[in-house]
């Protein structure tokens, strides 16, 4: 189930929001884990299985970490046995294929048979989320939950369950104990889930449609503007799940931390990425870079941190080699920055530098669409090659070109610095609900003429 779907928005967001609020408070987790469950096998319900045992595994090994700490004892073997299962379960699912494909490359193993795993939507996603948690109380830095309804709520909430981001317990264990639930939350949750369903289906889905059409044509105008539509449609595909995630979360009374601060405008490759899927960088960060080290000794060590961690980031992506290839191309931008890449850019003028770095992000995005090296080294190809686009291109290019304009506006801070000073005139509240109105319309439009996209993230 998605959230830009009918089934979603006209029959189980409006159950489960009167089911939840119908229920005394003490209920509510209950009421929010058993709703969460019926969204997640929706779909897939054989993984519903997998979902619980993650849960139990997770909430059992707090049990243990708290125990053997309570006596003064080493909890090192309870928090290895579930790091070492939670990372085998997502290791079996997501690479198991990818080992086996491998495997047949070398002399003799041609035969091998190649293991067909469906991947569990969002198995990435909530075995970091549950590894935080066991890490963390290992650390003490979380404190221990003995309700395993209260944990399997916070492993299983459906806002953040399939493509993020990515919460740490920490983040809202106070919230899961005694959160209070009030109508301007409610309010701003509806507002933002708004905002974050028109993000998908009016900008990242005909971004998306205008680069798929421009796949097939030839020419080099044709290859720039795929480019930069792709990079247009991840970007409010994913910025859009997590406003809608966060929406949601606010809806139910949870504050989820934000997870994309306008990413195009940075002016270096490391800024990029503290905008970029916040949650996933502040987890390797925490829980990969500072413990391997991170910037603590020298910069050899740091330099190879950075390599591990974003190979290991590249790999979380897929299971495929240009995910890998995707993030070493990252880690040889940042450590090119470290050492001096970083220095030049500082002297280059703001807008060139964003213009840059936007560039580089954008030649690392076909890194991430293309599987196939043929493919990818095609299309490329294209990029540098001078060749005149047909007519069909050049339609559909200034077909699409309004929409493109707003999005990449939209990708600024402007239209949110703008609303902060209009919202400052009396009449600003009493527009801002038909507004709202007036999207949501046109999403729902959008739902009806729109062929199905769902969500980028969903295969991670």
């Amino acid at each position: 189930m998605v959230f830009s779907s009918n089934i979603f928005l006209f029959f189980f967001l409006p159950i489960t929001l009167a089911l939840y609020y119908l229920t005394p408070r003490r209920g509510r987790n209950l009421t929010l884990l058993l709703t969460s469950l019926v969204f997640y096998g929706w779909g897939e319900p054989v993984y519903l299985l997998l979902m619980v045992f993650t849960i139990l595994l997770n909430y059992f090994c707090g049990l243990w970490i708290a125990a053997r700490q309570a006596r003064g004892r080493s909890a090192k073997a309870a928090l290895t046995v579930s790091v070492v299962l939670n990372l085998a379960l997502l290791g079996t699912f997501k690479y198991a294929g990818l080992f086996a494909r491998s495997l047949r490359l070398l002399p003799g193993l041609g035969g091998l048979p190649v293991p067909e795993l469906v991947l569990p939507i969002g198995i990435s996603f909530y075995i970091f989320q549950s590894m935080s948690y066991v890490i963390d109380l290992y650390r003490g830095k979380a404190s221990l939950q003995r309700s395993p309804l209260r944990f399997g709520a916070y492993v299983a909430m459906f806002p953040q369950l399939i493509a993020g981001p990515i919460v740490r317990y920490r983040d809202v264990a106070e919230q899961l104990e005694s959160r209070r639930e009030n109508l301007p939350q409610f309010a701003s949750g509806v507002s933002l889930f708004i905002l974050g369903l028109s993000k998908k289906l009016l900008l990242a889905n005909p971004m998306g449609a205008l680069w798929e059409n421009l796949q097939a044509q030839p020419g080099c105008l044709s290859a720039w503007c795929g480019m930069f539509a792709y990079t247009l449609q991840i970007y409010f595909d994913f910025s859009g799940y997590s406003d809608m995630a966060i929406g949601l979360g606010r809806m139910l009374g949870f504050e989820f931390l934000k997870n994309f601060d306008y990413p195009y405008i940075s002016r270096s490759v490391t800024e990029f990425w503290r905008r970029w899927h916040i949650s996933l960088s502040t987890w390797f960060r925490e829980y990969v870079y500072i413990p391997l080290g991170g910037n603590r000794r020298g910069l050899r060590r740091q330099l190879l941190n950075l390599l591990i961690v974003w190979a290991l980031t590249g790999l979380w992506h897929g299971a495929s080699w240009n995910f890998l290839l995707w993030g070493l191309y990252y880690a040889v931008l940042l450590i090119a920055e470290k050492l001096f890449l970083g220095r030049l850019l500082e002297k280059l003028p703001g807008l060139l530098r964003t213009l840059l770095v936007l560039l580089a992000v954008a030649l690392g995005w076909m890194l991430f669409y293309f599987e196939d090296s043929a493919a990818l080294f095609a299309f490329l190809g294209r990029l540098f090659r001078p060749e005149a686009s047909g007519l069909p291109a050049l339609h559909r290019i200034l077909a699409y070109l309004p929409t493109a304009l707003i999005a990449a506006l939209c990708a600024t801070p402007l239209p949110e610095r703008l609303w902060a000073r209009l919202r400052q005139r009396p009449w600003a509240d009493w527009g801002r609900i038909p507004a709202l109105g007036a999207l949501l319309l046109l999403c729902i439009a959008a739902l009806a003429s729109q062929s199905y996209n769902p969500f980028i993230y969903f295969r991670f």
